[in-house]
């Protein structure tokens, strides 16, 4: 089971990457490096500067990877934050339910792919920083 309370439970995978001569292949498999069913997929796009994210999940856990640019990924438990950076097709960023995340685009048009194991839930959203740490409060 994945411990919601404390940023240790965010993960950072080195996915299976295969060069070939015609170009290059990463791999992403439900139970293999993708420890989850994978309900939902979505692509995010940004300039460069740009924050997105800005919230947690109450139960969705979600797998990032960025397969063109550079976005930093700062994660949350409510007490400590950790900056991980993504800029490698083959460098993913686990994050599970419970904890805060942003993501800030470094590159000029990078690329986000997110994995989820929950489809999309509007309710499954905290959006507001200050419900966040009450919720991570009554968690606890």
């Amino acid at each position: 089971m994945i411990n919601r309370k404390k940023l240790d439970s965010v993960k950072e995978v080195i996915l299976p990457h295969h060069f070939e001569d015609n170009g290059d292949l990463v791999v992403m498999e439900t139970n293999f490096n993708i420890p989850f069913v994978i309900a939902r997929v979505f692509v995010v796009r940004a300039s460069e500067g740009k924050v997105r994210g800005h919230h947690a999940h109450r139960q969705c856990t979600q797998f990032l990877t960025c397969p063109s640019g550079s976005v930093e990924v700062l994660c949350d438990d409510g007490n400590e934050q950790v900056t991980y950076k993504l800029d490698h097709p083959s460098k993913g960023l686990l994050i599970p339910c419970s904890i805060w995340a942003e993501q800030t685009y470094i590159k000029p048009d990078s690329v986000l792919t997110v994995l989820c194991d929950k489809p999309y839930e509007a309710s499954d959203y905290i959006r507001d920083y200050d419900d966040f740490l009450d919720y991570r409060k009554k968690e606890q």
